[in-house]
């Protein structure tokens, strides 16, 4: 009885997709005066890292960070309401992928990733929220399921239908990927100290992608 008043009281203090996380974060900025500069970024463990290691940056450029370490692209799509929409953006930059390939919530499904991405994509423009897209960071193996083979071609497959779909619905791709890959597939040393998260400088480089996406943007609409 002890173990199941102790799981009951965990399950309740958390539901699967996380809405807890940022649910105080959420009333809070939307009590607060609107900001038609506001971007989010949704995504897992290398969004949520990228405000706690230059959380400046997020504060200069009306950044938002709602990633949550650990999640699939199924749970970022359960929250995307709380967690985007309600907020009135007027851009998200979606992130996501890495987690689904090392099978953190069960086998990896190339098409209901896809299936994720695109419903977040449609929900946001259905809204009047202008979308970014991002490829997933390269890898090539995942410390904490090291039985996942073929990481590289898995990402690379999943890129490509991603900068692919961008391209069909006319939505600014950023290929981070290209940008932090070494000849093997994995993530340059110097922008990585575990080869998944991206360390100081890793940061530095997809801020100068993420800086000129938003500017395309801009000057695009």
């Amino acid at each position: 009885m002890f173990w199941n008043l102790l799981w009951g009281h965990s399950a309740q203090a958390q539901t699967w997709a996380n809405h807890e996380r940022y649910a105080q974060a959420n009333r809070e900025l939307m009590a607060a005066e609107p900001d038609s500069s506001r971007v989010v970024l949704m995504g897992n463990s290398i969004t949520e890292f990228w405000e706690e290691m230059h959380p400046g940056f997020f504060v200069a450029n009306h950044l938002v960070c709602r990633g949550i370490s650990g999640q699939v692209s199924s749970q970022m799509l359960a929250r995307f309401r709380q967690d985007v929409i309600d907020l009135s953006p007027s851009v998200v930059v979606i992130n996501c992928g890495t987690n689904d390939i090392a099978e953190n919530n069960g086998p990896y499904d190339e098409d209901i990733t896809m299936d994720n991405i695109m419903s977040m994509t449609e929900l946001a423009l259905s809204h009047g929220i202008k979308v970014i897209l991002s490829s997933v960071l390269p890898c090539d193996n995942f410390g904490w399921n090291p039985s996942v083979k073929d990481v590289n071609s898995k990402i690379l497959r999943l890129n490509g239908r991603i900068h692919k779909y961008a391209l069909s619905r006319n939505l600014i791709y950023i290929d981070y990927y290209t940008r932090m890959r070494t000849p093997d597939g994995g993530m340059f040393k110097d922008y990585s100290d575990d080869g998944v998260h991206p360390n100081s400088e890793g940061y530095n480089a997809m801020e100068a992608m993420l800086n000129i996406a938003l500017e395309m943007l801009r000057n695009y609409h």
